[in-house]
């Protein structure tokens, strides 16, 4: 029986184990992308790229979470998750420290956890 072929990495996912955030943008009009997309969702165009984001954002939104998803979070219960809105324009969600509110600066990081490079923000 062969073994299954290795999935490739997403940019975004191979940017964090880089310790770099990563969106896709177009390249004809410039529009951020919030998801990976195959066409520009604001012009059509099918010239899209990944770019390594600053790394500063502003938080949007917070919440804190009691209820792990999965065994491998239950030892941060409970944790704080934000959306930020990055100063390139794109909003994303990542972890965060306690304390954190809605309208701090804040500046992206990368934390591992179970093999896996996750988004964590801390106040700037």
């Amino acid at each position: 029986m062969s073994e299954p072929l290795p999935q490739p990495v997403p940019p975004y996912t191979e940017g964090l184990a880089a310790g770099v955030v990563r969106y896709q943008a177009c390249e004809t009009c410039g529009a951020w992308q919030p998801l990976q997309r195959h066409a520009c969702r604001t012009c059509g165009s099918r010239q899209l790229a990944w770019r390594d984001a600053h790394g500063q954002a502003t938080v949007y939104a917070v919440t804190e979470v009691f209820r792990a998803p999965t065994e491998a979070f239950q030892a941060l219960v409970p944790y704080t998750l934000v959306l930020a809105t990055l100063d390139d324009g794109p909003r994303v969600m990542g972890h965060a420290g306690p304390g954190i509110a809605i309208g701090d600066r804040v500046r992206a990081g990368v934390f591992h956890l179970d093999g896996q490079p996750l988004l964590r923000f801390s106040r700037i």
